[in-house]
C-alpha cells in the first residue's frame, strides 16, 4: 500500500470529507478508460450525480474531487427536495483527447455493474451526446438528448436556478429581488454561465465576465455587446462596483487569497465546492457578505436530469427549479436565527432531511 493509499483511505474512513458508502475504482485497459465513481450515501435513493471528464495531475488528486463532489451532491438533492442521494464520477484524462465511444461505452458498463445504486449524468467534460453513448451500456444514465428519450442540456435550468438565487440574495440584502441597476461578475461563461448571462441581462442587470477560454468571451460578447470583459478572475473580482460575484467555473474559487479583495456583497454561482476549506464562510460573514450556498442555487440541473426518470416535463421541471428562490431565503433566515453562516445552516437542513430518512436522530 502506497502512501497514497494510506491518503485515501483515511479521508474515506476518518476524516470530515469522508463517510461515503462506497468507491469504486473503474479501468478498461483497451479503451484507456480510467474512472472512480463515489457513492457518498443513498438515504434519500439511488445516489445521482453527474460525471466529470478531467486531465487531474494525479489520480489522487482525483479521487479527492469525486469524493468532495459526491458529499457534496447529497447535500444539493437533499437541499432540491429529490428522493435521491449524492453520487459522483470522475473520468482521468483530457477529454480532448482520450474521449471515445469505446472508453464511453467502458463507462457505461461500470455504472451498470452498481444496479442503479448511482446514476450518472453530464458534467464538466462530458456532454449530451456522450450521455447517449453511455446509456447503450447503462439504463441508469440521464441527460440525454430528447431524441433518445432524455431531457436534454441541464446547463438550462442550472443557470435559471442561480438566477433564482440571486434574486433571493437581492430580496434578503436590499429588500427587492429585481437585479436592473445592479452589476453582476460572471466568472466562467461556458455550458452554464452564458445562460446566466442572459438571464442577468433580460433583468436589467450590468454584466461583466471573464474566462480562461477566449472563444466563450468572444460568443458572449458578440451576442451582446453591452457585457463588458475583462482579462481574468482577479480582476472580475477586484471589480468597483461589483454587487454579485458568480462564479461558475470550477470549485475552490473562494480562498484566502480572494475572499480580502473582493468587492462583491453577494456571492451566487453555478461551480460547485466553491469554498476552498472549511472557515471561508465565516470569513465571508465577517466582511459583510453573503453567501449563497453553490449546491443549493445550482440545483437546477440536477432537478431536471432527476424528472427524466419519471418522463420528462420542462414546466414540471422549471416550477420546482423556481422554488430555489424560496429555498435560499429560507436558508438566510435559518443561519440569522442560528447566528450561523448561510453554508451551515444549508448543511443543518440537509443533514436533518438525510438523518431523518435513515430513521436516526444524528446527522450525516
Amino acid at each position: 500500500m502506497t502512501e497514497a493509499d494510506n491518503g485515501v483511505l483515511h479521508t474515506l474512513f476518518h476524516s470530515d470529507q469522508g463517510g461515503h458508502e462506497q468507491v469504486v475504482l473503474c479501468q478498461d485497459r483497451a479503451s484507456g478508460l480510467k474512472a472512480v465513481i463515489a457513492l457518498h450515501s443513498t438515504a434519500l435513493g439511488p445516489a445521482l450525480g453527474g460525471t466529470r471528464f478531467y486531465p487531474y495531475a494525479t489520480e489522487e488528486e482525483a479521487v479527492a474531487d469525486v469524493l468532495n463532489l459526491a458529499r457534496g451532491m447529497s447535500y444539493k438533492n437533499a437541499m432540491a427536495g429529490l428522493d435521491h442521494g449524492g453520487g459522483k464520477a470522475v473520468i482521468i484524462g483530457d477529454p480532448d483527447r482520450i474521449k471515445s465511444e469505446e472508453l464511453l461505452l467502458a463507462f457505461g458498463r461500470c455504472v451498470a455493474s452498481l444496479g442503479g445504486r448511482y446514476v450518472t449524468a453530464c458534467d464538466v467534460g462530458t456532454y449530451v451526446a456522450d450521455m447517449d453513448v453511455v446509456a447503450r451500456t447503462c439504463r441508469w444514465t440521464t441527460g440525454r438528448s430528447p431524441e433518445n428519450g432524455g431531457a436534454g442540456d441541464s446547463s438550462v435550468l442550472t443557470a435559471y436556478g442561480v438566477y433564482q438565487g440571486m434574486r433571493a440574495s437581492a430580496q434578503h440584502l436590499w429588500g427587492d429581488p429585481a437585479l436592473r441597476g445592479r452589476t453582476v461578475g460572471v466568472a466562467g461563461v461556458g455550458k452554464v454561465g452564458h445562460h446566466l448571462v442572459e438571464h442577468l441581462l433580460d433583468d436589467g442587470a450590468e454584466v461583466v465576465i471573464t474566462d480562461v477560454r477566449e472563444e466563450s468571451v468572444t460568443r458572449v460578447v458578440h451576442k451582446h455587446p453591452s457585457v463588458t470583459a475583462v482579462a481574468d478572475t482577479e480582476a472580475l473580482i477586484r471589480t468597483p462596483g461589483l454587487d454579485i460575484y458568480a462564479p461558475c467555473a470550477l470549485g475552490g474559487a473562494l480562498d484566502d487569497a480572494t475572499v480580502p479583495v473582493l468587492t462583491a456583497k453577494v456571492v451566487c454561482g453555478a461551480a460547485n465546492n466553491q469554498l476552498a476549506h472549511p472557515g471561508v464562510e465565516k470569513d465571508l460573514a465577517d466582511r459583510g457578505i453573503l453567501y449563497a450556498p453553490d449546491y443549493v442555487v445550482n440545483a437546477g440541473g440536477v432537478i431536471q436530469v432527476a424528472d427524466e426518470l419519471h418522463g420528462f416535463d420542462f414546466d414540471r421541471c422549471k416550477a420546482k427549479a423556481s422554488k430555489i428562490f424560496d429555498t435560499t431565503l429560507a436558508i438566510f433566515a435559518r443561519a440569522k436565527e442560528d447566528g450561523i453562516p448561510p453554508a451551515a445552516a444549508a448543511d443543518r437542513i440537509a443533514e436533518q432531511r438525510m438523518s431523518d430518512a435513515r430513521g436516526t436522530v444524528t446527522g450525516i
